[in-house]
């Protein structure tokens, strides 16, 4: 597949990974599509640049947002589904909102994109979805469950509608990016292992999306450690993470 003279839709993409990508793709020659929440911090400009406020987590902001990029391109071709948050937090600090903000930009606002997609998707027979998940999808990790829990619930979701969207020649694809240097991670306390800069994961995106990868998980390193902690017993899981976070 290729992004040449395609039309793609980028969410969360004033910052970060998004960011990153929306840079990228402009040396694609393609029609880029740009929402973000905080529309002042997009920076691209151009004739086949679209940018537009949309906070995910607020249906009608998407529906929104929707309806103006077909009013300006007529179609979407690819909707790479970025948009995230994160909250550390301790069991004294635990707070619904938190839970709402969560999963309310991770998951929902994955889901309410993917409502408007999909009728003209499904009718089309082509169409690509790539919704940003994390390597973070395996397990309960210590602080951080209510991230760990959107994610893991955005690739089952993904995985689900791979199976059912294929006989309609649309493709999903699960994005599962260990750490990356983001405004979301700057706020981490911890040493973060193999962690990557914004530019490398776009490069590893756009890279996995042109070869219509299923899963496009990185980097290796965090991707089989992962996987190492995604077998581990409950039991064993459970004491090994007790005796590191005493």
């Amino acid at each position: 597949m290729t992004f040449e003279d395609k039309i793609v839709l980028i969410t969360g993409a004033s910052s970060g990974i998004g960011k990153a990508l929306a840079e990228k793709l402009t040396l694609k020659n393609c029609r880029l599509i740009l929402c973000s929440r905080n529309i002042e911090r997009l920076d691209l400009d151009g004739g086949n640049i679209l940018k537009l406020k949309c906070d995910v987590s607020r249906k009608e902001e998407v529906n929104a947002a929707y309806n103006t990029a077909i009013e300006k391109f007529g179609k979407i071709d690819i909707a790479i589904l970025n948009s995230g948050v994160g909250h550390r937090m301790t069991v004294g600090e635990y707070n619904s909102q938190y839970a709402e903000e969560t999963f309310s930009v991770n998951l929902l606002g994955m889901v309410y994109w993917i409502e408007k997609l999909l009728p003209d998707f499904i009718k089309r027979r082509e169409g690509v979805i790539a919704g940003v998940s994390s390597l973070a999808d395996n397990r309960g990790y210590s602080g951080s469950g209510f991230y760990c829990a959107s994610k893991a619930a955005a690739t089952i979701m993904l995985e689900g509608l791979r199976v059912e969207l294929k006989p309609y020649g649309v493709k999903v694809i699960t994005i599962k990016p260990g750490f990356v240097r983001t405004p979301m991670t700057d706020k981490n306390e911890f040493k973060m292992p193999f962690l990557i800069e914004p530019v490398k994961a776009a490069e590893i995106i756009v890279k996995g999306i042109e070869k219509e990868k299923r899963i496009i998980q990185f980097p290796l390193p965090t991707v089989l450690m992962s996987k190492f902690v995604g077998i581990l017993p409950a039991g064993l899981y459970e004491f090994l993470t007790t005796k590191i976070n005493v």
